[in-house]
């Protein structure tokens, strides 16, 4: 509801008792308290509406396949998009690796980052009930003070010496704001969002984390396992290098033959430590995103025979994906702060009423303080409207045009989050084509392995091209590693684009 603004007023009421009128007391009371009935409903700046799902039916252009590409490989299984499936909130569990599930059980627990982005839900949380503790109820304080003074007959024209004395006063005192124009409920509104806003971004932190894992630990495996192959093609070019050495001692080939092979053997020979560089560095980040330093103890180890494709993928409808992506949940906690905000903003151009209260004693001795004092009292009811503050317009036109940078913001991340997931989709498609050409490459290689074995057996193959069909099946065995390790890093993009099934209400 938006209130139109009542006409300008100031009202003060204060009585102490030694001055006291009931009924011009009362009379004033009465005026302030029926003036907050008509306004106290009024709750400035529009409601929040949380925005409207997409109506995408699809997110790619073209139709995605019903099953991925199957392949007779490791890891080449057919994958299925299932649509209006849910996801499991420990997905990675999906991979069947114990291992895995194990390290991941240990990051959440251990990770730094997810200790900072709980500590901020929780400062979050504080925020918030401070600010209700100290706009929804009445704060009440006690005092007690003591004086020394001295007090001159003649500037009363009076006569007589002047005399000192002192004075106790104790008290009790109650202040309240009421919340005429419900600028202070739009505040704690604000703040609950913002409550929100560190929650989604807790499980975004939690999600982040275990897909990150899970591709550092595939990356990782499937390097080892490159370095192996790519040893076991250095000996070879060793071994056919040392034969081509050997035949040109002999005059059967020529210098340059020897030349060529060793800056093969030579090449091949600096690309181990780049990959040994890489493994060390994805063995470095496992560990700190396990919580734990680099040279704290060795991490376990993976290969990548243990995991397994998850065969059906629980494919989240484009209208459902706001409600299921922590970023995109964020973005709208965001927004709604925003509103809350604006509204908080317009609050201050309507009036605002005080009130406080005093109860008391007050005596020369502190003997008498609480026993013949004089009891004092004062009640103060005080609305104040604003009449002249040109910057209150300019806050309220700031507060809008954050709150349109929010809804902004908003539109992105709901168009960034689509990409994501088509970019996914896409990638799972076409990295199990990819792996099906490079199974079939594998096969092939493999076959012309076997076919110049026979002709090397049969004295119809030289030893020399043995040596290179070996070679050539051991490269097409690099490419095939990696495009299986992308196939389990595709799996895991996956769950982390369609939310990860909320990972943060179970930690």
């Amino acid at each position: 509801m938006i209130c139109e603004p009542i006409h300008p007023l100031h009202v003060s009421i204060k009585r102490e008792l030694f001055m006291a009128d009931s009924e011009t007391i009362n009379g004033r009371l009465i005026c302030v308290l029926l003036l907050a009935v008509l306004v106290a409903g009024c709750v400035v700046g529009p409601d929040f509406k949380r925005p409207e799902t997409t109506d995408l039916t699809a997110y790619t252009t073209t139709p995605l396949p019903g099953r991925t590409t199957a392949t007779p490989t490791a890891l080449g299984e057919s994958q299925r998009f299932v649509e209006g499936g849910r996801v499991n909130p420990q997905w990675w569990q999906e991979l069947g690796s114990a291992k895995l599930n194990a390290l991941i059980e240990e990051a959440l627990q251990a990770s730094p980052t997810l200790a900072a982005a709980q500590a901020t839900l929780r400062q979050a949380q504080e925020l918030y009930a401070a600010r209700a503790g100290s706009t929804l109820y009445p704060q009440v304080d006690a005092n007690l003070s003591a004086q020394r003074q001295r007090a001159n007959p003649i500037s009363l024209g009076q006569t007589g010496d002047s005399r000192e004395f002192s004075l106790y006063n104790a008290g009790v005192g109650v202040r309240y704001t009421l919340d005429l124009a419900g600028g202070n409920r739009r505040a704690l509104e604000a703040l609950a969002a913002r409550v929100d806003y560190q929650r989604y971004q807790l499980e975004g932190a939690q999600l982040t984390l275990a897909g990150n894992i899970v591709t550092t630990v595939v990356t990782r495996a499937g390097l080892a396992m490159q370095i192996q192959v790519t040893e076991g093609i250095l000996r070879s070019e060793e071994e056919q290098l040392a034969l081509t050495r050997e035949r040109a001692r002999l005059g059967q080939a020529a210098p340059d033959d020897v030349f060529a092979l060793e800056t093969q053997a030579e090449q091949t020979r600096a690309g181990i430590p780049v990959l040994c560089n890489r493994l060390q560095q994805n063995e470095h980040l496992l560990a700190v995103l396990a919580g734990r330093a680099p040279g704290a103890g060795a991490l376990p180890s993976f290969s990548l025979e243990e995991f397994t494709l998850p065969a059906d993928l629980p494919l989240i409808v484009p209208s459902e994906l706001v409600r299921a992506r922590p970023d995109i949940q964020a973005a709208e906690a965001l927004l709604h702060a925003a509103n809350a905000e604006y509204g908080v903003a317009i609050s201050k151009l309507y009036p605002q009423l005080n009130l406080s209260a005093d109860l008391g004693s007050q005596a020369l001795t502190t003997g008498a303080l609480f026993g013949s004092g004089s009891a004092i009292w004062s009640l103060v009811g005080q609305l104040t409207q604003p009449l002249f503050n040109p910057g209150l317009p300019a806050e309220k036109r700031a507060a809008l045009a954050s709150f349109d940078a929010a809804a902004a913001n908003y539109r992105n991340v709901v168009l960034e989050s689509l990409r994501n997931v088509a970019d996914v989709l896409r990638a799972l498609d076409n990295d199990a084509q990819r792996l099906a050409a490079l199974s079939a490459a594998s096969d092939a290689a493999q076959n012309f392995l076997k076919s110049m074995q026979r002709r090397y057996a049969l004295g119809a193959g030289s030893y020399f091209e043995l040596l290179i069909a070996q070679q050539q099946l051991q490269q097409t065995r690099i490419n095939l590693i990696e495009a299986q390790a992308q196939r389990l890093v595709d799996s895991a993009a996956f769950y982390q684009a369609m939310g990860g099934g909320g990972v943060s209400n179970s930690y």
